[in-house]
């Protein structure tokens, strides 16, 4: 997920956020709908963001906050993730949409730091490469003329 977040779009999101409209608004200070305001709901407890809202007892014993991933669990399958949920939306299941849309609500209220991507290692043929070559050189595996053109270029 932090992957698909770094190198997501919000304006993306913008455009898939469309499917949302009908039952939410996401600009601060918005009116409910059939579904809460979603302005500035990452990074909160689930079912109390919006006060006085009717959520589901299905979503509210769920039980913690709006974390990155549970956001894409819930737009993933809100059924999956609270069985019993009165949201009726079926999910996105394109990963890259659902963090795209979560960039777009990021934008729209603000949220905790973006989770940090996996730092890759060099895939082992790679390394195996970067080896070799250490060992070459270390073990005089260049010769004098070869340094020699080295210096002098």
């Amino acid at each position: 997920l932090a992957t698909l977040l770094a190198s997501g779009d919000a304006a993306a999101g913008a455009n898939s956020f469309a499917k949302c409209v009908a039952c939410h608004t996401i600009e601060a200070g918005g009116a409910e709908g059939i579904g809460p305001n979603l302005n500035g709901v990452l990074g909160t407890a689930i079912a109390t963001h919006a006060p006085g809202f009717a959520y589901s007892s299905a979503l509210a014993d769920v039980g913690g906050e709006w974390t990155y991933e549970n956001m894409d669990a819930w737009l993933a399958s809100p059924r999956a993730f609270a069985n019993g949920t009165k949201m009726s939306f079926a999910g996105l299941s394109d990963p890259q949409e659902r963090a795209n849309v979560i960039l777009y609500m990021l934008e729209n209220g603000g949220g905790p730091a973006l989770p940090e991507p996996p730092v890759e290692e060099p895939a082992a043929d790679e390394a195996a490469t970067g080896e070799a070559a250490i060992e070459e050189v270390t073990d005089g595996g260049v010769d004098a003329d070869s340094m020699e053109a080295a210096e002098a270029g």
